[in-house]
């Protein structure tokens, strides 16, 4: 068995931004999706893309970093198309855990990563929440229930599974866990806490 596997899963449509691809918005000098996947490769884990088949856009911004890209050609299905596609990646490395790592979170920091890493056990499903003990990102799944993930349908991505077993939380500072940003009107909120 290896160790934890990162799935970012970056397959869909951003179709609350109306028009703009929230993955490539700008954040610390470069694209979202870039800045996050650099962030999970700092981890020496293994990380996988999961990208929508037409994504040229989102494939440029990760030029030249040592991620595997995983087409996902039913992305349209919603978020457990992408959450299949990772977990069967992540068999196929034979992870001993999967962390979803997801990539419209620009709050959360290498500290908040090693944190879950440090917490995982192997064993039990575990979830990063805000200081409030609102549940958010990344999860850990042990696996054993990557199985289990290959077989998820909709678009309420692992929402039945992590019903369906325990699930250990792990807080987070502030809402670092929970800050994703989905709207214009989110990213311009976002920008002007940032100044």
């Amino acid at each position: 068995m290896g160790g934890v596997a990162i799935l970012i899963p970056a397959a869909g449509a951003s179709s609350r931004m109306r028009g703009a691809d929230k993955l490539l918005q700008m954040v610390r000098g470069q694209p979202l999706l870039r800045d996050r996947v650099t962030l999970a490769l700092g981890t020496g884990c293994a990380v996988a893309v999961t990208l929508p088949l037409e994504a040229a856009a989102r494939r440029a911004a990760l030029d030249g970093l040592n991620v595997t890209l995983l087409p996902v050609p039913d992305a349209a299905t919603g978020l457990s198309a992408s959450l299949r596609t990772g977990a069967a990646w992540a068999m196929a490395q034979h992870a001993a855990a999967l962390m979803v790592l997801l990539p419209d979170l620009p709050d959360l920091t290498a500290e908040d990563i090693n944190t879950l890493l440090q917490a995982n056990d192997f064993e039990h499903i575990l979830r990063a929440c805000d200081t409030t003990g609102t549940p958010g990102h990344p999860v850990i799944l042990p696996a054993r229930l990557l199985p289990e993930l290959t077989h998820i349908t909709g678009d309420t991505g692992a929402r039945d599974l992590l019903r369906a077993h325990p699930v250990t939380p792990v807080p987070l500072p502030g809402q670092h866990a929970t800050t994703d940003l989905d709207t214009p009107e989110a990213w311009a909120a976002w920008r002007a806490a940032q100044s």
